[in-house]
């Protein structure tokens, strides 16, 4: 290089000025992002010791963060979680979460199988996937977004608890999205393919079904914040609720409460779209009833291929239209 190609003292002054900022800026950024993988693994442990010390276990196995500079990711080889006083257990495989630079606040996780739950009052169970991805939209004191996506997702009774083990369902894929609104939770979800096995339902036989909700939990995010023990007290707006095997649906609407007492109050309409379709599949399924039912949805079939109806439930005394349908149990 010539004398004439150098950079002139001004020309490498500002050079340097403008590294400066450069080199500060990753610096600080450097130094957040270690300082934030050192904060969430004392997080961690810290969050496993103060269950501990309420009488549950907790584990991320072999917690690890990596990422950096480009994003930042959380791994455990497997999720562990039980309750002894309440007899409650759940564990999973691994979990991946990253979050990249473009959208901090936005991590995905992709969650291995299978998942094996001990619930009190249920068998074990053992439900698997193909692929099960979480997304979470992070929020000032709770999450703005939480999503579930699965795709070829499947239940069993847990083959550790039993030799025999019973296939229960199987569904294509199913997905669901919790979101808060104001101090309620909204729900949307649906799944397709959805099979039951005969022996899970007592050798009743549905043929493949496909479903979508959409509904509201009413004090969603004040119940996030209590021991929830039962069903009592809550309420719950549903403004779709459908199930469908090809030309055949049953959708339902409005809302429902159960009190204190345990009694539910419901003002709900129930759309049936082509009722001799449905009919057939409630025939095959429920054989004892066949002739009843299709008598009972000839009837509405009268009234066009998608006939409604309103179904009241007063004090958990539920009717029909005017046709009285019995009294529901108290539940829990």
């Amino acid at each position: 290089m010539t004398s004439s190609d150098e950079p002139t003292p001004s020309l490498r002054r500002r050079l340097l000025w403008l590294a400066g900022p450069i080199v500060l800026l990753f610096g600080l950024y450097s130094a957040g992002w270690f300082y934030l993988a050192e904060h969430v693994r004392a997080e961690a442990d810290k969050t496993v010791t103060d269950m501990a010390g309420n009488g549950v276990a907790a584990a991320c196995a072999n917690l690890t963060i990596t990422g950096y500079p480009l994003s930042f990711n959380i791994s455990c080889d497997a999720l562990a979680y039980q309750d002894n006083a309440r007899n409650i257990a759940a564990s999973t495989g691994s979990l991946n979460a990253v979050a990249t630079i473009a959208q901090p606040l936005s991590p995905i996780a992709d969650v291995r199988g299978p998942l094996r739950t001990s619930v009190p009052g249920m068998p074990p169970l053992w439900i698997d996937w193909d692929n099960l991805q979480a997304k979470v939209k992070l929020g000032w004191q709770v999450p703005a977004l939480v999503s579930l996506r699965a795709e070829g997702l499947s239940g069993q009774t847990d083959p550790a608890d039993d030799s025999d083990p019973v296939e229960l369902f199987s569904a294509g894929k199913a997905a669901g999205e919790l979101s808060p609104n104001g101090q309620d939770i909204d729900y949307v979800g649906s799944f397709t393919d959805l099979e039951i096995d005969p022996v899970a339902i007592g050798g009743r036989v549905l043929p493949p079904l496909d479903g979508h909700g959409d509904a509201t939990l009413k004090n969603g995010l004040l119940l996030l914040k209590t021991e929830l023990t039962g069903l009592r007290g809550q309420a719950l707006d549903i403004r779709k609720l459908d199930v469908s095997s090809g030309k055949a649906r049953i959708t339902v609407s409005g809302p429902v409460s159960v009190d204190e007492n345990g009694l539910i109050d419901a003002e709900l309409t129930i759309k049936i779209k082509e009722p001799k379709a449905v009919a057939a599949i409630l025939g095959a399924a429920i054989p004892e009833q066949k002739s009843q039912i299709e008598q009972g949805f000839a009837a509405l079939s009268l009234l066009g291929n998608e006939p409604s109806m309103p179904l009241k439930v007063v004090k958990s005394r539920a009717s029909l239209g005017f046709i009285p349908l019995g009294k529901i149990k108290p539940i829990d």
